[in-house]
């Protein structure tokens, strides 16, 4: 992950002016200070993952750097509080003060846009993720269907609901006009769903829940906006409940034991992006060790999750859905995550002295949204990275070999039974390099296709055997 600054910032940056700021442990946070001065001078304003924008499928790529964002906010809070106070108790020097307030106010308005901007980023992945469930439907989806949703698909619905081309009702969209493009297959499947009773029984529990994820992230908005910490704190804790309560509606294990691989992931990324808004609940009220607890737990569900869909895959269309998708999640989703409890961390290491530098750095000259200027042409007519990824290993490998692939970079420890079958069964044929140091720094393409070399091989000459 790489970090971009202002044209500005990136200049002082190379003259030795502004320096990065990074953890105790030499992880990049995206912030600058002064070498001189000390103070915190600039927020990144894009982020870089594998030569390409940061551009999450389900997180919010604003709450990469809302760390800092939140802690003004409530200590702007605050402050504008005494000044008021102080207004009223003190006639001398009231325009000095009124003039304060206001500047404090325009900042605290800043932070709070940028809030809202994730809480509304949260609310679209929600509702174009959901919204796609009534094409995969319950049931075996056909590779045709998969391909009317997968990640190209869903990016580019993502980025027309942001610009109001589409609107989100009840969590769903006229899919059948969305799509009407891509043929009458796709417009049959899309009645066939609405006519299954099953997956009709999904669909007004998915309603409900998003009906109550919606409220939830409405009265965390209204929340931000009360000066009185009491109503705020009551407020986002209700947020909370209703958060809780619509999120263990995704999290039904029933309904996820009755969905396809696609289908289950679907209303998996629906409740990584509601946990989100939970963590961020907590960092509006400074609970900055239950943002990173949160957070830690977050990216070890989404990893297992994972592993459980891939579990699930069963056919090769599933895999041609998954293995993009899954690709983005992990190099993007993952890293925002990652990212934004690395700068949590970070923020409950420092001393009262660099946290109070931090509360009063001016970062109005830095933007709030990250990689706002995407390109929506480009993700229309242009195929992700993840996909063209796919597309060459798949040119490479054979269906097990891929599953394997996706649960290695989800799971790394994985690889280490693969290594050592591989080990034990080179030894036996004589291959003399594929020993465990020269495993260790193969990819997970080679791990993979030598595994399963092996393994055909083995099952073919027990058939022998038998025979």
């Amino acid at each position: 992950m790489l970090f971009q600054f202002p044209p500005a910032v990136q200049a002082a940056m190379a003259a030795g002016k502004y320096v990065q700021v990074f953890t105790s442990a030499g992880v990049p946070i995206g912030m600058v200070r002064d070498t001189v001065t000390g103070q915190f001078a600039a927020h990144a304003v894009g982020v870089v993952v594998h030569n390409s924008p940061l551009s999450p499928l389900v997180a919010a790529s604003q709450l990469i750097i809302g760390g800092t964002q939140m802690v003004q906010t409530h200590m702007g809070f605050q402050g504008v509080n005494r000044r008021v106070e102080g207004v009223s108790q003190q006639v001398e020097g009231v325009s000095q003060q009124v003039a304060g307030v206001s500047q404090q106010v325009v900042g605290v308005s800043q932070q709070v846009a940028g809030i809202n901007a994730g809480l509304q980023s949260l609310q679209a992945s929600v509702g174009i993720l959901q919204a796609t469930t009534a094409v995969i439907g319950v049931g075996v989806v056909a590779g045709v269907a998969l391909s009317a949703v997968n990640l190209r698909q869903t990016m580019k619905l993502r980025e027309d609901v942001k610009q109001l081309k589409l609107e989100v009702k009840s969590g769903f969209i006229d899919l059948k006009k969305v799509l009407k493009d891509q043929g009458s297959e796709i417009i049959l499947r899309i009645d066939q769903v609405a006519q299954d009773v099953k997956f009709e029984q999904h669909r007004l529990v998915l309603i409900q829940a998003y009906g109550r994820f919606l409220e939830a992230t409405k009265l965390m908005k209204i929340a931000i906006s009360c000066e009185d910490v009491s109503i705020r704190n009551a407020d986002l804790a209700n947020a909370r409940q209703m958060l809780a309560e619509a999120l263990a509606d995704y999290n039904n294990p029933r309904l996820l034991s009755e969905t396809s691989a696609a289908g289950q992931l679907r209303r998996l990324e629906c409740g990584w992006a509601i946990d989100q808004t939970i963590a961020l609940s907590y960092q509006l009220q400074n609970e900055s060790a239950a943002v990173s607890d949160r957070l830690s737990h977050l990216q070890d569900k989404i990893r297992q999750d994972s592993l459980t869909v891939i579990d699930r895959c069963e056919t090769e269309d599933d895999l041609d859905f998954l293995f993009p998708e899954l690709t983005r999640i992990h190099d993007h989703d993952l890293a925002v995550l990652e990212s934004w409890q690395n700068h949590v961390d970070w923020m409950r290491s420092l001393p009262a002295s660099e946290l109070k530098l931090l509360q009063t750095a001016d970062f109005t000259n830095s933007e709030i949204s990250v990689n706002s200027d995407i390109n929506t042409d480009t993700i229309a007519d242009s195929a992700p990275p993840e996909q063209l990824l796919y597309e060459n290993l798949k040119q490479k490998s054979h269906p097990e070999s891929l599953r394997d692939q996706l649960q290695f970079m989800m799971k790394p420890e994985l690889r280490q039974e693969s290594e050592s079958y591989i080990t034990q069964q080179a030894a036996i044929a004589g291959y003399k390099t594929l020993v465990p140091a020269n495993l260790q720094k193969a990819s997970d393409l080679a791990v993979a296709n030598l595994y399963w070399y092996f393994k055909v091989r083995d099952e073919s000459e027990e058939e022998v055997e038998v025979a």
